[in-house]
């Protein structure tokens, strides 16, 4: 049983996995409305920032006060700012089960993340997870015709990437501890928004996007936005109180919600070795929880 200490942090991770299993929904409508992936995107962050500039004078005397927490905040801002940008991307131009599946490899690039900037050691589960993690992408992507199991399309290798930085900005959260879960929430805004700035510049005519947006996706954005100012807060939070690895765990959450509303509102449905690679990849994630001897 947790303990009531605990029930916050869990709850929190469990509304951002509630959160992300759906938000490709209206991602994709304001997408069929005429707003590009990267300018919802850009957006939805900055209207987020937005809600949470109560938070900046905090901020600010964060950074100010520790030596060194820039650096920390440009790695949260770098990671967690693509896992989000690319997760979007990935969402609305890919399968949504397919792309969460690779995306929910992050239990294997946290492995080396962890062991890189937190000292955690591999226990002997450690090794059976990188197993089931590349066991399970080898099923779920291997075809016969094409040789080795790589991810199909431009979406599925961006969703990889997306889950690279999901566990990147987990172990960075949890390494830098000093700073508040303000400065980390307001990093992953700012981080997200900046990192979609060259793909505007390069689609051009932001101008005529931005005039071509009507009130109803005005309307979602606004409510995407403090959807997403209360959500980052939250996984923050939870961040701060929970191992990066038993997080994961809780996350695996999003892949329920996703699973019934992709069968429901985009009328997806797995395959067979889509459904046995999924098998393979949550249990990695289950014995994530049990991965790490304690560091010396």
């Amino acid at each position: 049983m947790p303990s009531k200490q605990n029930l916050l942090p869990i709850a929190s991770v469990f509304s951002g996995a509630l959160v992300w299993g759906l938000i490709w929904y209206p991602f994709r409508v304001l997408q069929d409305a005429g707003v590009s992936g990267a300018l919802a995107t850009l957006l939805t962050y900055l209207l987020a920032m937005l809600c949470g500039a109560f938070m900046l004078p905090r901020v600010w005397r964060e950074l100010r006060l520790h030596d060194g927490a820039g650096w920390w905040v440009a790695a949260l801002l770098l990671s967690a700012g693509w896992a989000n940008f690319a997760y979007v991307l990935a969402v609305l131009h890919g399968e949504v089960m397919r792309v969460l599946l690779l995306f929910y490899l992050a239990p294997l690039w946290t492995i080396f993340f962890s062991y890189w900037l937190l000292g955690e050691r591999l226990n002997r589960y450690g090794y059976l997870i990188i197993a089931l993690s590349l066991g399970g992408a080898f099923v779920m992507l291997w075809e016969p015709r094409l040789g080795l199991p790589l991810p199909n399309n431009l979406a599925e290798w961006i969703g990889l990437s997306a889950g690279m930085g999901f566990a990147l900005s987990n172990v960075v959260s949890r390494r830098a501890a000093h700073l508040s879960v303000e400065a980390k929430s307001y990093s992953v805004w700012l981080g997200t928004a900046l990192l979609t700035a060259p793909l505007l510049w390069w689609q051009g005519g932001l101008p005529d996007q931005l005039l071509a947006i009507d009130a109803q996706a005005w309307l979602i954005l606004v409510l995407l936005g403090i959807v997403l100012c209360g959500t980052s807060y939250a996984v923050q939070y939870a961040l701060a109180h929970l191992p990066a690895n038993r997080a994961i765990i809780l996350f695996l959450f999003e892949l329920v919600v996703a699973a019934i509303a992709s069968y429901f509102l985009a009328d997806e449905a797995m395959q067979l070795r889509d459904w046995l690679g999924a098998l393979l990849i949550v249990s990695a994630s289950l014995l994530s929880g049990k991965l790490y001897a304690e560091s010396r």
